[in-house]
């Protein structure tokens, strides 16, 4: 008996929703499951935005890749007609030795991309950042936010105009391997296909245990504050994205772009959990003094309260 799908997608989040669609559009039969509801706050893909740069600092091999990622997402909007992806400078900061600026510098290099490197002077200058010297920034024009949300919920309905099945709220409790071909059981029922694509986020390590591929989980947390002290000077065309290496841990943030204010948080910097089970979802008390004495040490205007 033919399996009843060419492929199954267990987790339907951000890179989940977006293989079903993929593997949609190139006609296959798609089976996304997902435990949650669609579009959930348990996963990578909430939080109101997320940054897509280009050049990359963590290696240049990574560039080819956002440039096929730019354009499929403009090909996404005029598929949907909707907005999704909204340009805006991305400023790396950092020791001018630093991993940081060396990778943006090198990715930029090696591809062409234009790319301005700028001084901590300049950086005083043109934004309200301050940064001691030996530190030194790189501005790069292709870059932005992606409504990731949104992003989730376009693919979603893309991959389901074009036939695919996405099942909401139906967890996956096994799987395995018969012969050419995958069985996917659910608390609700049994599906095989071909081929199996394991897009579970941290929900991954039970389904990959029997193939020994261990996995971590990291807690992060994203903080609004309260800009409206200074408006304009935390306004998309004044304020750029940001990414910031710093001895106290690796920041980054994005401008204000509804009464939230302006998105900072600490890159990593939290303890690796062997399970999602063991995350705390709010915001505590603990998680604003870190951000907090970021702002307070290199950024003007931005001692505003936490929002959200």
């Amino acid at each position: 008996m033919p399996p009843t799908f060419d492929v199954i997608v267990i987790g339907v989040g951000g890179m989940g929703s977006a293989a079903c669609f993929e593997l949609a559009r190139r006609g296959r039969r798609v089976l996304g499951l997902e435990q949650f509801p669609l579009v959930h706050d348990r996963g990578s893909s909430h939080g109101q935005t997320r940054i897509i740069r280009t050049a990359y600092y963590e290696h240049p091999n990574y560039v080819p890749l956002l440039r096929r990622a730019w354009v499929r997402w403009y090909e996404l909007e005029q598929r949907i007609g909707r907005h999704l992806l909204t340009e805006c400078p991305c400023l790396s900061i950092g020791l001018e030795d630093g991993e940081l600026i060396r990778g943006v510098q090198a990715s930029a290099a090696e591809h062409n991309l234009s790319v301005k490197n700028m001084t901590v002077t300049d950086i005083a200058r043109r934004t309200p950042f301050r940064f001691p010297d030996g530190y030194a920034g790189v501005l790069e024009r292709q870059a932005g936010f992606l409504a990731v949300e949104e992003c989730v919920r376009a693919h979603v309905d893309a991959a389901t105009a074009l036939g695919a099945e996405i099942h909401a709220e139906e967890a996956v409790r096994s799987w395995k391997a018969d012969g050419d071909e995958v069985e996917v059981t659910t608390d609700k029922e049994t599906y095989r296909a071909a081929r199996l694509v394991i897009a579970a986020g941290a929900w991954a390590n039970p389904l990959l245990a029997d193939l020994g591929v261990p996995l971590k989980v990291m807690r992060q947390v994203m903080l609004w504050i309260d800009v409206s002290a200074n408006p304009y000077t935390f306004r998309r065309d004044h304020f750029p994205m940001f990414i910031a290496e710093t001895p106290q841990g690796d920041f980054y943030g994005l401008p204000a772009i509804d009464e939230y204010g302006l998105k900072v948080a600490r890159h990593y910097g939290a303890p690796e959990l062997t399970s999602p089970d063991q995350v705390n979802w709010d915001a505590t008390t603990e998680d604003v003094p870190p951000v907090k004495s970021f702002l307070d040490r290199h950024v003007l205007g931005a001692g505003g309260a936490v929002t959200n």
